[in-house]
């Protein structure tokens, strides 16, 4: 006769920050390393689900809702509180921690107030968060009132019904935070040798997030498909997959294609393409007037809804950087990039600046939105960490 022990539980609460939403957990709650992590994290989310849709867990089918954020009060002068982001693979049975996720971080801060992580005055709060995949530091401000955050506000966000209170984050000297470096080959474009698909024009930048930019009209695209329709298009996700590997290899992430592979968080690849009218998810009209760039990023090997935060940031700041292909397609502006995607309009702003030793990038900004959506305790069928 078998023996099956009962499921292990974790003290979570589940949240939503920006167009993401993630398992909020208490690093105390998940002792041992990051290997012993992996099968607790991918049964409570359900992966890998061949099916796509992590019907046995909180995930929810696609990256965006696949996440798991770690946190604790910090140890380090400079900052309150050190975020770890876990990326949990849909398909596959494995976890990434080789980038941060920005929407995340706007729910970060929110639950180490309610959390009792740390201890701030009424009114408005700046915390310093720490994010331990690319050791970078995130300044988040928000409104807290009888000891809790707000939550209620009239910021609206596209890809997310309703409005919210804000959240601002400030990405402090957000470059290199993949491969230390802001160009990683030291070059704004340049010809990648992509295996199967032979030569194409790139601008690897790492900004938040590593990330690859290619022109949407190299692969014969205009930029403004949504999601369905870039998934429809034979072999262009293969495409993009082996782009990402090359690009992978090229900025130093990983040092094989095969190893490239088993990365899956960054680099994101970003479609870009100059300002134009295009349709959304909401089915609300993107007027090229209203834009200073048209985006599509993929994320994990799917079309993003919306973009990711990170990614957004790294668009911004590529599009500072003179002669990068993100300059080459958004329009010549000061002010902050407003960028057309699938799910609206979502503006970025970031301050970068160049000199003897080349090019630097200072500072991005958001607004984001959160809400905590549930608070008890997640089962998972798996051995405890140790």
């Amino acid at each position: 006769m078998t023996t099956v022990s009962a499921p292990g539980t974790l003290p979570a609460v589940f949240m939503r920050g920006g167009t993401s939403k993630a398992l909020m957990l208490h690093r105390r709650d998940v002792p041992g390393d990051f290997a012993a992590w992996e099968p607790v994290f991918l049964s409570a989310m359900d992966s890998p689900d061949p099916f796509g849709r992590q019907l046995n867990g909180m995930g929810g089918g696609v990256s965006s809702v696949s996440k798991i954020c770690v946190v604790e009060r910090s140890a380090r002068p400079d900052a309150d509180i050190d975020y770890t982001f876990v990326q949990v693979v849909v398909r596959d049975g494995r976890i990434d921690l080789s980038g941060n996720c920005g929407n995340m971080l706007a729910a970060v801060g929110p639950f180490a107030v309610d959390e009792g992580l740390v201890q701030v005055a009424d009114g408005p709060v700046r915390l310093r968060i720490f994010n331990t995949n690319t050791r970078k530091l995130i300044e988040a401000k928000f409104e807290v009132r009888d000891g809790r955050t707000v939550y209620r506000g009239a910021l609206a966000i596209p890809g997310v019904a309703g409005t919210g209170a804000p959240v601002r984050l400030d990405f402090v000297e957000p470059g290199g935070a993949t491969t230390g470096r802001l160009l990683p080959t030291g070059a704004v474009r340049q010809i990648l040798d992509v295996p199967g698909l032979g030569s194409i024009e790139a601008s690897l930048v790492d900004a938040a997030n590593a990330c690859a930019f290619v022109r949407a009209a190299d692969l014969g695209l205009s930029g403004t498909e949504l999601p369905a329709a870039l998934e429809a298009v034979p072999g262009l996700l293969d495409r993009l997959a082996r782009i990402r590997r090359a690009a992978s290899v090229a900025m130093g992430i990983a040092p094989d294609l095969d190893a490239a592979a088993r990365i899956v968080h960054v680099p994101f690849v970003g479609l870009v393409a100059r300002p134009q009218d295009s349709g959304s998810l909401s089915g609300t009209a993107v007027r090229a007037e209203e834009v200073d760039l048209t985006a599509r990023m993929i994320s994990n090997g799917v079309p993003h809804q919306a973009l990711p935060l990170t990614a957004t940031l790294c668009l911004a700041v590529a599009a500072r950087l003179t002669g990068s292909l993100v300059h080459e397609a958004a329009r010549a502006t000061d002010a902050a990039l407003r960028v057309g995607m699938p799910s609206g309009i979502l503006t970025a702003d970031a301050s970068v600046t160049r000199d003897g030793d080349g090019w630097r990038a200072e500072r991005g900004a958001f607004f984001r939105t959160a809400r905590p959506l549930m608070r008890g305790a997640v089962y998972y069928d798996a051995p405890p960490p140790v």
